[in-house]
Formats: C-alpha cells, structure tokens, sequence
C-alpha cells in the first residue's frame, strides 16, 4: 500500500529591501497620458499589496534600484547577462536562509531528494547542485530541478514529492522555491506591462515532505489547462531579463473555469463547503478575487492569500509556499485545497488534510 505524504513545516525568507512604491512612482512617471497615470495609481491602490521586496540593494544614499545611482539608472537597462550574474549570487543565499528558517522548525537531517522550483534565473551548475553542496548533502542525494513553470510550480514540485514519498516511504524531501522577480524590470511605458510588473516581488520558501505523519497529508493532486488560454500568461527571454505578459484577462477564466461543473468536481468532489483552508496561489487582488466569486467563498475564506499579497506581493512559486506555512500555522485549518495559476493556462493543485 503506497504511503501517505505529509507536508511537516514550511520556512520562508524575503530580502530586507522595500522597492512597492519606488517602483509605483517609477512606473506613474513613465506613462504620458496623464488619464492612465491616473488609472495606474487607483490600480496600484486597489491591489492590496503594501510591500514588495528585492535582492537588489538601496544606493548609497538609501534609493531604489530605480534611483540614481541604481542597477536600473541606466540606459538602456541591464542586460541579460548582468541579471543573471545577482541571480546566480543571490537566488543561493536568500534560499538558503528559507532551508534555516525552515531547520527552526523541523528537522532536516536524514534528506534523501531535494526538489527545487525557480523560474526567474538560469545558471549552471544548477541552484539545486549548489543547495546540496552547501547544505553538505550526501553525493547520492537525488534532485529535481523545476524550472520556467513559473507560478505553479510549487505545486509541481511538491507534488514531486508526493510521488517521491508514495513510492520510497522512508524518502525525506527538501523542496526549495526561490524567485528574483525584480531582477526582470522591463522599460515599458505601456498600462498593461507595467500592472503586471506592479505585482511581482522576491522570496523563496523550503518545505520538508515525509511519510511520517505531521503538518498536511497531500491528497489528491490535479493538473489542468484550459482551454484557449495559451497567450495570457506569457515568459520570454529577452536582452533586458523577462519579459512577461500577463493578460487582463485572466482573473475571468479562472472564474470560468471554476464554474464549469466537470472542473469543478475534480478539485472539489465533495464541494467547497468541505474545505476550511484555502491555500490559493496570491497572484494579485483581481485573481482572488474571481476565485472567491466563483466559489462563492466567504470573505474571510482567502485571509492568508490576501495577507501574503499585502505583504510580499505575488512572488511566482514562491507564493504558494507563504500561504501554507500560513495555513500550518493556523490550528482550525483542517480540510484544505492548495490550487495555483501559471503560463499555459496551467491550473494545478492538491487537496490537503492536517495529519
């Protein structure tokens, strides 16, 4: 009989800097029309986000990266390649500090897998050679390195770990997530990209799956794409960092999704009247929003993705690691569905049980 997976703990880890409203004056100033400058601020207004933070360091004088003085005070913007350079610096240590906060909680001795999930950056060796080498893991640690899925994947990569535990029950998985948005500033000077930019933020999370019991039993893993949907959340490679398009549309296919009846027996065969711990992917105000009209979900149901937005903003794959440790540490959460959003239409998730 394949084993249960449990997820033990969750920790997690953000820079020290604040760029939120740098960045809101920054973009105000780029766009000419004076009526969206305008539609910008009540936008920036009405996210429910309050801070957003950054690798990349103050000035001297303690401004953005936006100020003079800053990585990005140039032009044109850093190139690729020098984005790349703090991410392969940077993305190690602020994951490392998530495995630390994490090692506060739970003990990380014994790691038989480690399952790392980044979308923001590439360098090889990979960040999942370089954890296990600095966390001194066995040579014969086996690792999964989950990359450009962006904010699902911690969705994938917890359930990698399920699988993993499922069939070697004595398993101990480390999973990392670790994402530098804001190494992927764009000089856009259009509404839409600059919304999109207004949500993104940096942190990484580090979680430990076993078959002992403890924390949330991971039940019930679904995947899905839907249908016509391919061009609204869009990564490209470019020669100033990703650029990325996301779509003012798809708060309302998410709502379209969960109404469809099949769609929704899949990830809610007993409804949501059954789930009283709502880990949803905090990809901005309009998305948890259109999940919770959809579901029909009291207000107070998405508190904890709400209070990861407000206070890191959306941080890709990250995210959802924020919002479980929330949950773990909420003793009434019981009965509770972990679902997220990414590129694709992707739509992926669990159900989970506390243990």
């Amino acid at each position: 009989m394949p084993s249960t997976a449990y997820l033990h703990a969750v920790g997690t880890a953000t820079p020290s800097h604040d760029i939120h409203r740098a960045f809101v004056d920054w973009a105000s100033a780029r766009l000419s029309d004076r009526r969206e400058a305008a539609l910008f601020r009540r936008m920036d207004q009405r996210a429910g986000i309050g801070a957003r933070w950054s690798v990349l360091p103050p000035t001297p004088d303690g401004g953005s990266p936006v100020a003079a003085g800053g990585f990005y005070a140039v032009d044109p913007l850093p190139p690729t390649s020098a984005r790349m350079t703090i991410y392969a610096e940077a993305a190690p240590a602020l994951a490392m500090e998530a495995i630390a906060a994490l090692a506060d909680k739970v003990a990380l001795d014994g790691i038989t897998h480690l399952v790392v999930a980044s979308c923001t950056g590439f360098m090889a060796p990979g960040l999942d050679q370089i954890l296990a080498a600095r966390l001194g893991l066995d040579p014969g640690v086996e690792r999964t390195l989950v990359g450009f899925m962006g904010c699902y994947a911690a969705i994938v990569a917890l359930r990698t770990a399920h699988h993993i535990v499922r069939s070697e029950p004595a398993a101990r998985v480390l999973v990392v997530t670790v994402e530098l948005s804001t190494l992927h500033l764009q000089p856009a000077d259009a509404l839409e990209p600059l919304l999109a930019m207004l949500q993104f933020g940096d942190g990484a999370a580090a979680a430990l799956v076993t078959g002992e019991p403890g924390g949330f039993a991971i039940r019930q893993p679904f995947a899905a794409t839907l249908p016509d949907t391919a061009g609204l959340i869009r990564w490209a490679i470019g020669d100033t960092g990703f650029a990325m398009h996301l779509s003012g549309a798809v708060p309302g296919h998410i709502a379209q999704a969960l109404a469809d009846p099949d769609f929704r027996a899949r990830i809610l065969p007993e409804g949501a009247e059954a789930i009283d711990a709502w880990a949803v992917h905090a990809g901005g105000r309009s998305i948890l929003d259109a999940v919770g009209q959809a579901l029909d979900l009291p207000a107070a149901a998405l508190a904890e993705s709400r209070g990861v937005l407000a206070r890191y903003g959306n941080m890709s794959s990250a995210t959802l690691m924020f919002v479980l440790a929330d949950l773990l540490a909420r003793p009434t959460a019981r009965n509770g569905l972990a679902i997220a959003f990414g590129p694709g239409l992707a739509a992926d998730g669990f159900r989970f049980a506390r243990a």
